[in-house]
Parts: structure tokens; sequence; C-alpha cells
């Protein structure tokens, strides 16, 4: 939680997609695709669920790799045509090495959604 409140022009509150319980990762000033969004929100890139697991939207060419390793899984709402297939889920992490993965998908998610090309948090 405090590694995403601490991206770049991230702030958070309930989610405007999900349950209100999930905690919404959003942007003031979105730039991204409109792939980059949890729709339809145009500024609501990711949440997370009380339960640790994360929606997020994962750059393209990343989403084959770590469905392959066995990280996410598209959510079923990205199987709609109006919706885009970079809607995914990440499981809760378990560990820190988990947590190390998890963190850095979150970072590539809001670097697609910030349109930024920063590797830094803030």
């Amino acid at each position: 939680m405090a590694d995403a409140q601490a991206l770049a022009g991230v702030f958070t509150g309930p989610s405007q997609v999900s349950e209100p319980a999930s905690l919404a990762l959003r942007l003031h000033e979105p730039a991204g695709p409109w792939a980059a969004f949890l729709h339809p929100s145009r500024d609501e890139f990711g949440h997370i669920h009380r339960s640790g697991f994360l929606h997020l939207t994962v750059p393209e060419p990343l989403i084959a790799p770590l469905e392959r390793a066995g990280w996410i899984e598209p959510h079923p709402i990205s199987r709609r045509p109006e919706w885009p297939d970079t809607i995914v889920m990440l499981y809760a992490p378990r560990d820190e090495a988990e947590l190390a993965v998890a963190l850095a998908v979150l970072r590539a998610s809001w670097r697609q959604a910030a349109a930024s090309s920063a590797t830094e948090m803030e």
C-alpha cells in the first residue's frame, strides 16, 4: 500500500469500478492510453482488494510472460469485446520475493497509466 501511494501522482480511495472496500489506485493527471485504465474509470489503473490481490492494467508485452510464469490471469471482464485485454488479476504476495514481483508489475501499470518513463518512486 505504501509503495503504491508513493508513486508520483497517485492517490487512493474507494474503488469506482469494484467493491467500495477495494482501495483504488488513481492518478491526478492520467495520460496513458485507454487500455491503461479499469473501465469505466479514466483514472483508476488498479485496485487492491482487502484480501491483498490486485486488479491492474498491465502493458501488453508483459501479459504473456507474467501469465506463463503463473503471476497473473486475465480478468474475466476482459473477455468482453468493449473492454481492454490488459486488465489482469495479480494474486496477493506471500513473501518478500513475491512482493518484489508484485511491486514491479504495479510500477509497470503506473508507468503505462501515467504515460511516464520514470522508474523511480518518489
